[in-house]
C-alpha cells in the first residue's frame, strides 16, 4: 500500500519534461524504494517455462509503470512502447 501513496505523491510533484534530467535521481530514489532498481540494469531472457521469469515480468511492468508515472504527459507517448524498464531508462539516458 505504501508504494502506491509514493506513487500518487510523485503525481502530483514535478516530472521529466525532457529539460530537468536532473529528476532521474528522484526516479532511481523511488524504484529503489520499491525495490525495483535492478530492472533498470538487467534484463532477462523468457526460458521455455518458468516462474521467475513471471515474477520477473510482473515486477519489470510495475518499474516501467514507475517511470511512466515520472514523466510529463508530453513524454508518456514516446517511451510507453519500451519492452522492458531497462530500455526504457537507456533510452531516456540516451535522449537526456
Amino acid at each position: 500500500m505504501a508504494s502506491k501513496n509514493i506513487i500518487a505523491d510523485l503525481n502530483k510533484g514535478e516530472k521529466l519534461t525532457g529539460t530537468n534530467y536532473d529528476i532521474h535521481k528522484k526516479m532511481t530514489f523511488l524504484l529503489n524504494e520499491q525495490e525495483l532498481y535492478e530492472h533498470l540494469t538487467t534484463t532477462m531472457t523468457k526460458p521455455p517455462e518458468g516462474k521467475v521469469f513471471e515474477a520477473w515480468s510482473k515486477k519489470d511492468r510495475c518499474a516501467r509503470f514507475t517511470l511512466l508515472s515520472c514523466m510529463h504527459d508530453d513524454l508518456i507517448g514516446a517511451y510507453e512502447h519500451s519492452p522492458t524498464a531497462k530500455e526504457m531508462w537507456d533510452q531516456l539516458r540516451f535522449d537526456f
